[in-house]
């Protein structure tokens, strides 16, 4: 039996937990250190629980409380290589915690068995995570994707539950107050999902025999966590599938829940 819990999820700072009996991992660090250790303590994690942090890339929304949270706990990081070398050049990487190389056939923490796999995002090297808890299930978190590699579809297809990038509503994003090279990249196919486009593949995600769904990393001027989960939901419903009878659906980070997979 393991649990997850999305601490911290928008594009302001992210950060998940998912753990089983021997201990757990973070994906992600993006908010302070202290918000972290607090939110940790929250949902009865004590920081010596945390095997490693998984980076899955060096944007400031999913690293900014990694050094200080590391070097205070001594807990290591696993990233690729680019993310590794980004980190490194960002002066992230002090010398005072364990730094790793993701190996490309995954690695063990605590029980977990954590594989990353590749999505298209504009960083040195970007990556999500499939992790397989000891009891059998396996978890999958993809944020920061412009679009779905079929790498991408098939690390997630099959999972019991997936957390995706929902970031924005299109035409909020068109009509709101960003720059026009900025709504260019978001938009861009190394940009971010869309809600639409979330949505279109929880269908494929359900039909597969996934049950369990988290829209993450939602832009707080371009989406609203109502607008989100509705577009799901009435996608998944064009599969004839009912909330709470064939599948559950929450955004993560409107409400830090643990959950049992």
């Amino acid at each position: 039996m393991a649990r997850f819990c999305p601490l911290f999820s928008s594009s302001s700072g992210n950060c998940t937990y998912v753990g089983g009996a021997d201990g757990g991992i973070l994906v992600d660090a993006g908010v302070s250190a202290k918000r972290i250790r607090e939110a940790l303590d929250g949902i009865g994690v004590a920081p010596g629980r945390i095997g490693a942090v998984f980076v899955t890339h060096e944007h400031i929304d999913h690293i900014s409380g990694l050094r200080v949270f590391c070097e205070r706990t001594g807990v290591p990081v696993f990233a690729t290589p680019g993310t590794l070398q980004a980190l490194e050049s960002a002066n992230v990487l002090t010398g005072k915690f364990g730094v790793s190389v993701l190996p490309e056939g995954g690695v063990e923490v605590n029980g977990l068995w954590v594989r990353g796999f590749k999505t298209s995002h504009d960083a040195a090297q970007s990556c999500g995570y499939r992790i397989e808890t000891p009891g059998g299930a396996t978890v999958a978190i993809a944020t920061d994707t412009g679009c779905l590699t079929p790498e991408t579809q098939a690390a997630l297809r099959g999972c019991d539950l997936v957390m995706l990038e929902s970031n924005h509503e299109v035409t909020m994003l068109q009509n709101g107050p960003y720059p026009y090279q900025l709504k260019r990249r978001i938009l861009s196919d190394t940009g971010h999902l869309s809600n639409t486009v979330c949505a279109a593949f929880l269908r494929e995600l359900l039909r597969s025999g996934t049950g369990r769904f988290y829209l993450a990393h939602l832009s707080k001027e371009n989406n609203t966590p109502q607008l989100a989960y509705e577009t799901a939901r009435l996608a998944l419903a064009e599969e004839g599938a009912k909330p709470g009878l064939d599948f559950e659906l929450a955004v993560a980070g409107v409400e830090r829940q643990m959950v049992v997979v």
